[in-house]
């Protein structure tokens, strides 16, 4: 196949899709992204994004805009009927390893707005609004796709095509991919107001485990904040909509003149993934490779993670530094990642969403009994690290993130080793760039008891040792060379 429109096609503007072609675009590849729709939804979605996810933006160029707007919660708690404190979790505002704070709410419409800012920036990208993807067909050595276009239908041939094309993907349907059920499914009213009164709001993120009404109530981006309510059996998604109705569910919070409703959405929660994540030259991110419920605020997160895990794979691969066997780790570099989240987020639902008294009389003493021992989590538990792909296993810290420094006068750590892999050395910590993270960096190689580490695209860890064998294993693992 001759004649590439372009090197990677991305069905879907939203943020996993746009988030994917600035990293590409940013590495040289030629990217179009083909979006059905004709501008950025304009209500609320998504929520929340984390430090890590905010490092990610940071190399999209979007992560000080994005930031702006953001506000923080001063926890996070889940609350039984009475309003006991189940559990809390607390720091949200503290800068966390990724170099930003840890928990960051946000207004979707805005981060879509800035990520579209830095791909029109980008010489060698273009968004095309109002083009639906309607088939396509892996020729071998390329995608050859049918776009419908306001202009009539078209042709686009890509090297790869990526489905960032939502939880019902044409690109997953269309290429026989099937989801795997995780078992949970629940209905629920999401409320979206604009606040006039913030003295009348709760500070805090707060899940409400009342077995009467499980509720959710989060701060958002600025200016918003959101309800969410579970739907009893026997509601409809027409009863729970009226807005007498939802006037109802808010009396408790005595908001009535502080809010004004923007928006309000029945929506169903879900746990599922794709059992492919690749099938030749097409592959999927964000919500048409998995889908996890709300609870833990990583439904849009864990769709920038795709795109940071497979922008500087796609890219070498296109670019003709390696072959693409490289591809193949994105999948079962990813996937467990997705699992413990999804795993902790249904833990999270099923402590919120408890019905029977019984059953929430018994986690209420349950819990209040565990924290009294102090044996409850303080924090949301830590993802699990790399344990295949692209690591050099045995090596200390092999597969681990690595925190991003944040020196005295503000500068940020990848601002100075740019966006390729990188080896960081005991003999680098008196160069410039790299001299004001110098002593964080020294304790991080303390503590693993190593000379250098090689830091990959996405800040994970590859692996420690010395220089030469960490060039020299990189290379073997993923065919690409380090200077």
């Amino acid at each position: 196949m001759e004649d590439f429109d372009c090197d990677v096609l991305i069905a879907g503007g939203g943020p996993t899709g746009v988030t994917l072609a600035v990293l590409l675009a940013r590495r040289g590849v030629k990217v179009i992204v083909a979006e059905k729709e004709a501008d950025i939804y304009p209500l609320p979605r998504a929520a929340h994004i984390d430090h890590e996810c905010m490092r990610i933006l940071q190399e999209a160029g979007a992560a000080d805009e994005v930031m702006a707007g953001s506000r923080r919660a001063s926890r996070y708690d889940f609350r039984n009927a009475k309003g006991e404190v189940l559990l809390r979790f607390e720091g949200a505002e503290q800068i966390a390893a990724g170099g930003w704070p840890a928990a960051n709410m946000i207004h979707q419409p805005s981060v879509e707005a800035a990520l579209r800012r830095s791909l029109a920036a980008c010489a060698n990208a273009k968004l095309q609004s109002r083009c639906e993807l309607l088939s396509f067909v892996d020729e071998g050595d390329g995608v050859a796709a049918q776009i419908d276009t306001p202009e009539g239908k078209r042709t686009i041939r890509a090297r790869y095509l990526v489905g960032a094309d939502g939880a019902r993907s044409p690109v997953r349907e269309a290429s026989g991919i099937a989801f795997e059920d995780l078992n949970f499914e629940e209905p629920w009213l999401v409320v979206d107001v604009l606040v006039d009164d913030y003295a009348r709001l709760p500070s805090e993120n707060l899940q409400i485990c009342d077995p009467e009404r499980p509720t959710t109530c989060v701060l958002m981006g600025e200016g918003r904040h959101r309800w969410e309510f579970m739907i009893k059996p026997g509601e409809t998604a027409e009863q729970v909509s009226d807005d007498v109705f939802i006037e109802k569910l808010l009396e408790p919070w005595n908001v009535k003149g502080a809010v004004r409703m923007e928006r309000k959405a029945v929506y169903t929660f879900r746990a599922r993934i794709a059992s492919q994540w690749r099938k030749g030259r097409v592959l999927l991110a964000g919500d048409a490779a998995h889908q996890t419920p709300p609870f833990a605020g990583q439904g849009m997160c864990s769709g920038l993670r795709d795109s940071a895990n497979l922008a500087w794979k796609l890219a070498a691969v296109v670019n003709g530094e390696t072959n693409d066997a490289l591809l193949d780790s994105y999948q079962p570099e990813r996937a467990p990642h997705l699992r413990a989240t999804i795993d902790m987020a249904i833990m999270m639902g099923k402590m919120v969403c408890t019905t029977s008294k019984w059953g929430a009389f018994l986690r209420d003493i349950k819990f209040k009994l565990a924290r009294a021992l102090g044996k409850l989590p303080d924090g949301p538990p830590e993802y699990p690290t790399l344990s295949t792909g692209v690591i050099l296993a045995g090596s200390a810290g092999a597969g681990r993130y690595f925190p991003q420094v944040v020196a005295d006068d503000g500068r940020r750590m990848d601002d100075q080793i740019g966006s390729d892999h990188c080896i960081v050395s005991r003999d680098d910590m008196a160069n410039a760039e790299l001299a004001p993270f110098a002593e964080p960096l020294r304790a991080w190689l303390d503590r693993h008891a190593a000379e250098a580490v090689l830091i990959r695209p996405d800040r994970y860890v590859f692996g420690t040792g010395d220089v030469d064998q960490l060039r020299d294993a990189w290379h073997v693992a993923t065919g690409l060379r380090s200077t």
